[in-house]
């Protein structure tokens, strides 16, 4: 694994994308032990693109318009309910849910992993980013990309939990003020119809 990977795909993990903004929004609403639950959903999102751009099946989405846009338009409108749902809710932004068993953070796993596995232009951009890092000496490139694909979800996993922190410590005293929390729901619901909106027109 070469420091060119490493530095390549800590940057890519940093710019904040949906994930990012998930994660920080449930630390803010929701706390820190929320915020995980979002960080572990978005990797987990992860994964199947990952394992697509393994078997090749990334290549089948580039070429297949039918298959691309039906799982672009699923990613936009699930963005887009998201930021309807943000727009609509009174008091605290509920995007996780605060809570002691594990059972409570189901649904924002649930919901962070839904948010990556719905965008298409995730599984295009492993089968682009993963093979530039191959060895071509390699005994086995498959085995290699899986490994490379691990610590990518490793990295995005540790940083999304930074964020997530970060986020849930300034959450309790945002909170307490009702007009930032509406201004912040706001926000939200726009940075997510932005998302949805900018994935539906986007071309592969």
């Amino acid at each position: 694994m070469s420091p060119d990977f490493l530095i390549t795909a800590l940057i890519v993990v940093l710019v904040p994308g949906t994930g990012v903004i998930y994660t920080v929004m449930t630390g803010l609403s929701a706390g820190r032990r929320a915020s995980v639950a979002a960080a572990l959903g978005c990797t987990l999102g992860i994964l199947p693109a990952i394992l697509a751009s393994v078997a090749g099946l990334a290549a089948i989405l580039h070429t297949s318009a039918v298959l691309f846009q039906a799982l672009r338009y699923a990613g936009a409108a699930y963005l887009l309910y998201l930021a309807w749902r943000t727009l609509r809710e009174s008091g605290p932004m509920q995007l996780g849910k605060r809570g002691k068993g594990t059972a409570a953070f189901l649904p924002t796993v649930r919901t962070g992993f839904l948010i990556n596995i719905l965008n298409p232009k995730l599984s295009v951009f492993f089968l682009a980013f993963l093979p530039q890092f191959i060895d071509p000496g390699a005994p086995s490139p498959v085995l290699q990309m899986l490994f490379l694909g691990g610590v990518f979800m490793v990295m995005t996993f540790a940083v999304f939990i930074l964020y997530g922190a970060a986020a849930a410590m300034a959450g309790a005293r945002l909170l307490e003020n009702g007009a930032v929390m509406k201004w912040m729901r706001r926000t939200v619901a726009g940075v997510f119809a932005g998302f949805g909106l900018r994935l539906a027109l986007t071309e592969r």
